[in-house]
């Protein structure tokens, strides 16, 4: 296929194939190599040419027409979530709502509505800083990859680690992210929640996303806890520091600063034009110990 021109403009648009399966999009990929990029709604990919901070590549491999990665099911042991659901269905399903609340939470935060009707839960996750990424992170989830001929299943955590460390391959595609179904313990409440602060009320780029999840038994013993952090261009990553401070201890308003501390010492991030590294640090030491004290005080655990 040749190149398309806009009426009236020099620019030339890049060539589009429409591959119908995974594999057709893959052998695409690999004849392709990086003057390709795979695409679906677009919407991150848009922005960042528009701003000039991504060149336009000379072909893009729309995986809209795949089949089998639009929908979001229950399995036997697991929630399926294909690549290719909108975010905007990932709002509204009964399914994700009993599983993964806070997956739901991250996604009302990501852009305006209209955006999340395009947007793709694959998309928001291939980019390696989506802000729904620190909602998977402590719900263990896990991705599948399609690179050439099977699925390819890793915790999240390894696939960011791949992805951040340039040992994932460009032509793997993120097909599915599973999160497990198991039921949580009895007489035994849990705490999901997920937070953003961005740089103004709605609608836009995050500064800090925080992601917490833990089980708190009538003991108010704190068990299973997951916290997570991201923001912006950052890497999202697992506080594993701080969840040592809360993991299979009686809450006390004692292990707070602790909490805090850990946090600021946990969390790796930047400085932007928009917020130093010590202020997103702060901030996300606020948000997961104001969540946490909220969450206890609301159980009747003051």
């Amino acid at each position: 296929m040749g190149a398309l021109k806009d009426e009236g403009s020099s620019l030339s648009r890049p060539c589009l194939y429409q591959p119908q399966n995974l594999h057709e999009a893959w052998e695409l990929k690999s004849a392709l190599g990086n003057s390709a990029l795979y695409i679906s709604g677009g919407t991150l990919l848009r922005t960042q040419w528009d701003a000039g901070t991504v060149p336009m590549p000379k072909q893009l491999i729309d995986l809209r027409g795949v089949e089998g990665i639009k929908d979001i099911r229950a399995k036997e042991f697991y929630l399926s979530m294909g690549a290719l659901t909108p975010l905007s269905l990932c709002r509204k399903n009964e399914y994700l709502q009993a599983v993964a609340p806070a997956i739901q939470e991250a996604v009302k935060s990501i852009a305006a509505p209209a955006v999340r009707n395009l947007a793709t839960l694959g998309g928001n996750i291939a980019s390696g800083f989506g802000d729904i990424l620190p909602a998977l992170l402590i719900y263990d989830a896990e991705i599948a990859s399609y690179g050439g001929e099977c699925l390819n299943i890793q915790p999240v955590t390894e696939w960011l680690n791949n992805r951040w460390d340039g040992l994932k391959s460009a032509t793997d595609i993120v097909a599915e992210i599973r999160i497990s179904s198991a039921g949580e313990r009895l007489n035994s409440s849990k705490l999901e929640v997920y937070r953003k602060v961005g740089r103004r009320e709605a609608f836009t780029p995050s500064l800090v996303t925080v992601g917490i999840t833990a089980t708190i038994d009538t003991e108010r013993r704190l068990s299973s806890v997951r916290i997570a952090a991201g923001g912006g261009s950052g890497r999202p990553q697992r506080l594993t520091s701080s969840e040592a401070i809360l993991e299979d201890n009686v809450y006390e308003e004692r292990l707070l600063p602790l909490l805090y501390e850990a946090v600021i010492s946990d969390f790796a991030t930047y400085s932007d034009p928009f917020a130093s590294e010590a202020y997103k640090k702060k901030t996300a030491g606020n948000l997961i110990v104001s969540e946490l004290w909220k969450a206890t005080k609301y159980a009747g655990m003051k």
